[in-house]
């Protein structure tokens, strides 16, 4: 359990930053080298390298072992790992709020009783 919990705040703290979020994004049409990763961003290559530290960190990203070329892929399954525990929330937080749904129904009705008893 400690092992996932730190997974998934390693992947949260990753998609805090919106570069990093971009960079995912780029990498969901496929593999980039770090200088195509780095090209849309007003960034120095050490900065640019350091969000890729990021994310390789949260097992976002991983990056090949090519001699002369590095591309970086997408790994999906912390994505997964995150929305996995997203639906998760999103499922109690909608029981949750169907109970109050049916409970303020319930007391709807019980004072229209209660108005026309009088």
């Amino acid at each position: 359990m400690v092992k996932y919990e730190h997974q998934l705040d390693a992947v949260f703290t990753a998609l805090a930053h919106p570069v990093r979020r971009a960079m995912l994004t780029r990498l969901g049409r496929g593999e980039a080298t770090v200088g195509e990763l780095a090209q849309p961003f007003d960034m120095s290559l050490p900065a640019i390298t350091k969000h890729l530290k990021v994310l390789e960190r949260a097992k976002l990203i991983s990056r090949g072992k090519d001699a002369q070329w590095r591309p970086c892929r997408l790994e999906k399954a912390s994505l997964e790992t995150a929305s996995g525990w997203i639906d998760e929330q999103r499922k109690i937080w909608e029981s949750r709020l169907d109970r109050l749904e049916d409970y303020l129904h319930t007391l709807e009705q019980e004072k229209g009783n209660s108005n026309g008893n009088e």
